[in-house]
């Protein structure tokens, strides 16, 4: 059985799209959805630099775009799909939710709201190195910061103000070895996101939406969502609520899972997967020259 997932934000670097642009209307399937939301994808998939894509606004939208492209290119049928934080909007277009166009304008509003947001108040992220999340959580909470990703083999970003972050970094919880600062624009997943939330719900009533063609399985709680309907309003409520992919990997592997292939730009989500899902088979789609080794093992995994 397969499963098809797509990263967050923080998967981008630099240059990452160009390989993928020489792919047979790939350059003109890019160029469509740039005039569509007003944001030329190609020119920060290729040559923009760090700083540039760093910026939630650009981030997400490209972020969506490269795993809609790689998905294209693969033409594959899995029998499962999910996508960490923006990644879940990848994931509904894979799962005939909306299509590709609703897709990208769904997550300009997304990253163009995010990045409002994220200017009210000075706000970050950090990941804790080390540690039970039995006993990490509840220290964050008493420093007033939220676990905004737990994703696994105990992995957990914390965000909240500048300030909290800095309280954290000096009182860290029992078993953390580091806390390291991410470089992103503001707490995302927590309640300093709730006016982005308000612009995607007016966003979302001019949305074509399906019901999932397959199982389609959601940040919020690990469990797999039947109806459009609340795959949309999931993704809405998901900018302000923490990422649970922690419980996602235990879905894959109580629906028996068999292989994981991350869409571009891969790796972050394999890695979480070989640890977290032992006998799992994983790739990750870094470039087209990874694509006929995922077709490989798609042949074997994608017949359940």
């Amino acid at each position: 059985m397969l499963v098809l997932v797509a990263p967050g934000q923080g998967a981008q670097t630099p240059g990452f799209l160009t390989s993928w642009l020489d792919l047979p209307g790939a350059a003109d399937r890019i160029a469509a959805w740039s005039d569509a939301i007003g944001l030329d994808l190609a020119h920060y998939g290729t040559r923009a630099d760090a700083d540039e894509i760093r910026d939630t606004a650009v981030a997400q939208p490209l972020l969506v775009a490269a795993g809609l492209l790689s998905a294209a290119a693969l033409d594959a049928s899995p029998s499962v799909v999910a996508g960490h934080s923006v990644g879940e909007i990848t994931a509904a277009a894979l799962a005939g939710v909306i299509d590709d166009e609703a897709a990208l304008r769904f997550v300009r509003t997304r990253g163009l709201g995010m990045a409002e947001a994220a200017a009210v108040t000075e706000t970050g992220m950090a990941a804790l190195l080390g540690g039970d999340p039995d006993v990490t959580i509840p220290h964050l909470e008493k420093l007033g910061l939220t676990a905004a990703n737990v994703n696994g083999g105990g992995q957990i970003v914390a965000a909240g103000t500048a300030a909290q972050i800095a309280a954290l970094e000096a009182d860290k919880p029992e078993g953390v070895r580091r806390v390291v600062a991410l470089k992103v624009a503001g707490a995302f997943h927590t309640h300093h996101m709730a006016p982005a939330v308000e612009k995607l719900r007016a966003a979302v009533g001019d949305l074509t939406v399906s019901d999932p063609t397959v199982r389609y399985v959601s940040n919020a709680d690990g469990h797999t969502v039947a109806t459009g309907t609340e795959v949309i309003a999931r993704l809405v409520g998901q900018v302000a609520n923490p990422v649970r992919w922690d419980l996602c990997m235990e879905t894959f592997q109580s629906l028996g899972v068999t292989a994981l292939v991350e869409l571009s730009p891969g790796g972050t989500l394999t890695g979480l997967a070989k640890r977290a899902l032992p006998g799992v088979k994983t790739l990750a789609l870094k470039t087209p020259d990874d694509l006929d080794t995922a077709r490989a093992l798609i042949s074997e995994h994608a017949g359940a």
